[in-house]
């Protein structure tokens, strides 16, 4: 099992979650400690999954699951901010970009998880 801190997807959603702290703290104190905490914990919430994700075997899928859902509740955070100006269109664009990185590998890793999973066997008495 490769440590979860040498995985590209752990080391992405990382980074994104450093970037994310950086740019929250421009934030209007309005924004800050409301939509800019509930982004940085849902963040860690991503990378908290990826890290179960990589140590469970059996739960995986499950765990992935949940990072996908993780994954569209920061899209939600990150268009509200453009929206309340919050973050300017290169901003946006560039955390689109990573989140998109992170999306891409967290379906593949499901799709190739998915396919090998033990099956489950069915006896018969």
């Amino acid at each position: 099992m490769t440590t979860y801190n040498n995985l590209p997807l752990y080391k992405g959603s990382y980074d994104f979650l450093l970037a994310t702290f950086q740019i929250c703290k421009h934030f209007s104190k309005e924004y800050k400690y409301t939509i800019g905490d509930d982004l940085k914990k849902e963040i860690t919430l991503l990378v908290k999954n990826i890290y179960h994700a990589n140590g469970s075997q059996k739960n995986r899928v499950q765990y992935i699951q949940q990072a996908q859902e993780n994954v569209e509740t920061i899209r939600l955070y990150i268009r509200l901010l453009k929206d309340l100006h919050q973050i300017n269109i290169e901003k946006f664009t560039t955390l689109n970009e990573k989140l998109e990185s992170i999306s891409k590998q967290l379906s593949a890793w499901k799709k190739y998880s998915e396919a090998n999973q033990p099956q489950k066997s069915s006896s018969f008495c």
